[in-house]
């Protein structure tokens, strides 16, 4: 933890750990604005609110799976910290389109004809956005920081990403529409300045024709990061895990308010227990590994982050059906059941963040620092088809009549898949360094 606080008065981190919390305020303050707005205000069925949240995340997840090739090559080919100033800057721009969407909806016009389009343009925008950045803020990591620090700087990049994804979610929740656009304008703003100032991170590499082919460069990339096993399965272990939280963050506003009958106070409670629990996981699992990068505890956190889905969905299943109108955020915590839901939110979240963590690490510092920025775009690349295969799924579930309570265990089954690949890359791990002590 002495490392940690060392970090952040430094400023090959600090700039870097601003804009990133910056950039994910700003996408949920954004997204769950709308979403919360549209479920609430505009849809009055289960099916119709389920399928328009998991066409949102659909829509800000696409962008990875075209795009992250392409954002890999920049980030190891470019200075990445001049790549930062030109992606921040264009964030501006998508979230003046987002604000005017949130703006008309707010003003009750032309809200199915133009709010909502410009607000899902501006939602795809903000995917494009992060696809391009998210590379970078791993990949500079090691670049700035010593070998003993990246741990440490990649837990505190996921813990800030979490406690911005909390402030946001909350945020959305407790304000009106007209006051999320005016916010996520000013953040842009701010997120730019402080992207100016992280340092210079010239590529490690000589530069190479940039693959503009999309599918072609997102093909060779996959296939040339993930030819080493260790990589391949850290990649899918991430995977599997990005599916359960994709499915997991589509049901939570319309089960809140069709299956808990809550506000959309309490929805946005639901998003902020699980971001807290995230940043939880991704600092203590830190203590545990002690800045060692191994996936020793991934398989255990999330075979612990299966049962706590299981007791999530059978505390759902008991839940009691109660009158018209809807809970507001005092009457939802007097609820007998309120306390133990909670609980078994915050723990899927802990396992979680204990479990993708280390994933994310060991990926920054396996592979070579000239390809960091390849391999984590190639991870983002697979991430992203696992999650819009989640969002199809949960669509296709809704579609058919699948209750939103039923479809919280398919997160559980997913979660197995997960540790079995995570005891796997520990299994390789361990094979690696048996054969890097034997003698000669």
């Amino acid at each position: 933890m002495t490392t940690s606080t060392h970090l952040v008065r430094q400023r090959r981190f600090l700039p870097l750990f601003i804009t990133q919390l910056l950039g994910a305020f700003n996408d949920n303050l954004f997204k769950n604005a709308m979403v919360l707005f549209v479920v609430y205000s505009v849809y009055n069925s289960e099916a119709a609110e389920a399928r328009f949240s998991a066409i949102a995340s659909a829509l800000f997840i696409l962008p990875f799976f075209v795009l992250s090739a392409l954002a890999g090559q920049l980030a190891d080919m470019r200075d990445k910290a001049r790549i930062i100033r030109v992606v921040k800057f264009c964030e501006i721009l998508i979230m003046l389109v987002g604000g005017a969407g949130l703006v008309l909806a707010w003003q009750g016009m032309a809200v199915t004809t133009i709010a909502i389009p410009l607000m899902l343009a501006a939602l795809f925008a903000m995917g494009v956005h992060s696809t391009f950045f998210g590379p970078i803020k791993y990949a500079i990591l090691p670049q700035h920081l010593k070998s003993e620090e990246v741990l440490a700087g990649t837990g505190m990049v996921e813990a800030g990403t979490y406690i911005a994804i909390l402030a946001g979610t909350i945020l959305a929740g407790w304000i009106g529409v007209e006051w999320a656009a005016l916010g996520v304008v000013l953040t842009a703003c701010v997120g730019y300045l402080s992207g100016r100032q992280v340092p210079p991170a010239p590529p490690q590499t000589a530069a190479e024709p940039i693959d503009f082919h999309f599918l072609r460069s997102s093909v060779n990339l996959v296939r040339q990061t993930t030819h080493d096993a260790r990589v391949f399965e850290a990649i899918m272990a991430i995977s599997f895990f990005w599916a359960v939280g994709t499915v997991l963050f589509i049901q939570f506003p319309p089960l809140a308010k069709n299956v808990l009958h809550a506000s959309k106070e309490v929805a946005s409670l639901f998003l902020v227990i699980f971001s807290v629990g995230i940043a939880i996981g991704s600092v203590s699992i830190n203590m545990l590994l002690k800045g060692t990068v191994s996936a020793r505890w991934s398989a255990p956190s999330v075979i612990v982050m299966a049962l706590f889905v299981v007791a999530f969905y059978l505390v759902c299943h008991s839940w009691p059906e109660l009158g018209n109108g809807l809970l507001d955020v005092g009457a939802f915590l007097a609820q007998p059941l309120a306390v133990p839901l909670l609980l078994t939110l915050l723990g899927i979240a802990i396992a979680g963040g204990m479990f993708v963590v280390p994933l994310y690490a060991f990926l920054t510092t396996f592979v070579d620092k000239s390809q960091t920025a390849r391999t984590i775009a190639a991870n983002n690349i697979v991430n992203s088809g696992a999650m819009v295969i989640g969002s199809l799924v949960a669509m296709g579930l809704s579609a058919i009549g699948v209750p939103l309570k039923e479809q919280v265990l398919l997160s559980a089954v997913m979660c197995v898949i997960s540790a079995l690949l995570g005891a796997q890359l520990y299994r390789s791990e361990r094979a690696a360094l048996a054969k890097s002590a034997e003698p000669g």
